[in-house]
């Protein structure tokens, strides 16, 4: 029988295959986060305001397994090479000036950002593989970029064994976002409280979140218009900030 190509696999599948395809064997698990959809967070999530997200099924992966040599490698569907850096080169690499590019390509800043944030808040830990695969769509508005940060936290929380809750791995993400991407904050208390509840509704500040079931009569539909965000530029952000 002929194995199925990778583009047709489920993303959770996408990744475990680009990880075998990477090391030669299988990951020591793989983590997930979803998408999500705002009714109310748009521009209020970094103000201090409330938020009303919910999860979308849409999620990202990371198939990670351990190495033994100190050093963190990460691969995306997305992208045709890997980056690969040792634990201990991450304070060289970040943080990032605002509006200034990444040390390294963009889409891998994302989980380096998280290791680096992770070890800053205390965290040590082995050297990792991490292979990425999702099917939340890029710059639509879904949080892909925190999905990406929310399964590599997770990940890595359990590989090294840091023992971090949710809300410090919410933090984590979020300083992940700000400090080593160097991007205006999505709401980090998104992925946080999609990944616990269905229906949230919370402020960053106070921090706690309270469940709030959608009624029975009620329809969630979100769609997704196919056009990108052109003001998440690095142009844009040198203006605004």
């Amino acid at each position: 029988m002929t194995a199925p190509a990778p583009e047709t696999l489920a993303p959770a599948a996408q990744a475990v295959a680009l990880f075998e395809k990477l090391t030669g064997h299988a990951p020591e698990g793989v983590w997930s986060a979803p998408g999500r959809v705002n009714l109310i967070g748009e521009h209020t999530d970094y103000n201090d305001g409330f938020v009303l997200p919910f999860a979308i099924p849409h999620r990202t992966y990371a198939a990670v397994g351990i190495r033994a040599d100190g050093r963190i490698r990460v691969s995306s569907i997305f992208a045709e090479e890997t980056v690969e850096v040792a634990l201990d080169e991450l304070n060289g690499l970040f943080p990032t000036a605002t509006g200034e590019e990444p040390a390294v390509a963009e889409w891998a800043a994302y989980p380096l950002g998280v290791a680096w944030a992770l070890q800053l808040a205390g965290a040590t830990g082995v050297g990792v593989d991490i292979a990425i695969a999702s099917d939340v769509p890029v710059g639509a508005g879904l949080s892909s970029s925190a999905a990406i940060e929310g399964a590599t936290a997770s990940a890595l929380n359990d590989l090294w064994n840091a023992q971090l809750d949710r809300i410090t791995l919410a933090q984590i993400g979020r300083r992940s976002e700000n400090e080593a991407v160097a991007r205006r904050p999505e709401s980090w208390t998104r992925w946080r409280r999609c990944s616990a509840s269905p229906m949230p509704r919370c402020s960053w500040t106070a921090a706690p979140s309270t469940p709030t079931s959608c009624p029975s009569a009620c329809a969630r539909l979100a769609g997704d218009s196919g056009h990108g965000h052109p003001g998440l530029t690095r142009a844009f952000h040198r203006r605004l900030w």
